[in-house]
């Protein structure tokens, strides 16, 4: 564009709490700073603007940052009260700035892709708007929802997707979802979630399996520590290694007390976390198979990226299924436990030791993801 745009950027969770999406957004932002007015409305514990400077990042980014009161340990309330405060801010800032060309992702979801559809729709803005899970369907398989607040909730969010003049999400499955549950007539573009490294070649793996990522409810942890004690049980050797933290730590830290081989970091860094599964030969991925149509996991690219296989622990149908074998990283195993065990033990036994050599997953590199992001912003 010949003349520069003001540019908005919506995202709760930023740089430097955020290490992959949030360091992605703030590339983005300031590749955009270079030939457009572009504002960054944020949700920060720290005081982003102080901490940006002594990095000598964000140059040319007008920082709107209110202030972040809780995180995933705090009470539900206080969360949800915390939620709505950044819900006035960006309309209140989106008010004061007066964009023209607004990127709002699903952090938080529905409420303020909401609020920004509605300034929007008067102030004459573009919206590009990034799903990068869908509520309230990916919300009402944790806790399930009262159908009229079900309703309601699709029928806010359904409004806001017809408004966007541009749609971004992770998968086919999830873009079906989208266009059918919203008849929205935007261009839906497929976007994977970068990743934390580059590929790693060369390097000395462990014959083993990692789990990284969220020990969560859709993540079949309890089925992953049924099957890894039968596999113990019936004489498998192969190590397992769990980083990571949710509803389902305690149990993990029990495993591996329990179990020789099987050992439980907890929660790291995103850098430490990618240095974990770059260690090992095979990573695992499981998720709850309802989901892959509201969510994709986050941690996917970075497997892929490390050059870990992967073990998809979900149906042959899913796209998560799909992914790993169009891809040519690893094996689908259906999600049950003497699937899991056999699966274990084939791995254990085969003579195929996994190739450190990757295929080609430019796609999932951080380049990749900002490059394609700022087009969709800025055209």
């Amino acid at each position: 564009m010949p003349a520069a745009t003001r540019i908005a950027i919506v995202n709760r969770s930023f740089w430097p709490a955020s290490q992959v999406i949030g360091e992605a957004l703030l590339q983005v932002a300031e590749r955009l700073a270079e030939n457009h007015q572009v504002s960054l409305i944020t949700q920060s514990p720290i005081d982003l603007k102080a901490e940006l400077k002594q990095q000598r990042r964000g140059q040319g980014i007008a920082v709107r940052a209110c202030k972040a009161r809780s995180d995933s340990s705090t009470h539900l309330v206080l969360r949800a009260l915390d939620a709505l405060v950044f819900m006035m801010w960006v309309f209140a800032m989106l008010c004061w700035q007066r964009p023209k060309k607004i990127y709002v992702s699903t952090d938080p979801p529905v409420v303020v892709p909401f609020v920004v559809s509605v300034y929007a729709l008067f102030g004459r803005a573009k919206v590009i708007y990034h799903l990068q899970d869908i509520h309230p369907e990916a919300a009402n398989i944790i806790v399930p929802l009262h159908p009229f607040v079900m309703r309601l909730l699709q029928g806010i969010d359904s409004w806001s997707m017809r408004r966007a003049a541009g749609l971004i999400t992770l998968s086919v499955d999830m873009a079906n979802v989208i266009r059918d549950r919203s008849q929205s007539k935007a261009p839906i573009q497929l976007l994977d979630n970068p990743a934390v490294i580059a590929p790693v070649i060369g390097v000395e793996r462990t014959r083993g399996f990692i789990y990284c990522g969220n020990a969560g409810r859709l993540q079949r942890i309890p089925l992953l520590i049924e099957a890894i004690s039968a596999y113990r049980l019936q004489g498998g050797l192969l190590p397992f290694e769990f980083v990571g933290g949710g509803v389902f730590s305690a149990q993990l830290a029990e495993l591996a007390v329990k179990e020789m081989g099987v050992s439980y970091l907890g929660h790291v860094s995103a850098a430490k976390a990618a240095e974990r599964v770059a260690a090992y030969q095979w990573a695992i991925l499981s998720i709850d198979d309802d989901v892959t149509r509201f969510a994709f996991p986050s941690k996917s690219s970075t497997y892929a990226a490390a050059g870990a296989k992967v073990l998809a622990v979900c149906g042959q149908h899913t796209s998560v299924a799909k992914w790993v074998l169009s891809l040519g990283i690893g094996r689908a195993c259906e999600p049950s436990i003497a699937a899991l065990v056999s699966e274990f033990f084939a791995i254990e036994q085969s003579l195929d030791v996994p190739s450190n050599e990757c295929p080609d997953l430019s796609r999932l590199d951080m380049s990749y993801f900002v490059n394609e992001l700022s087009l969709a912003i800025s055209t």
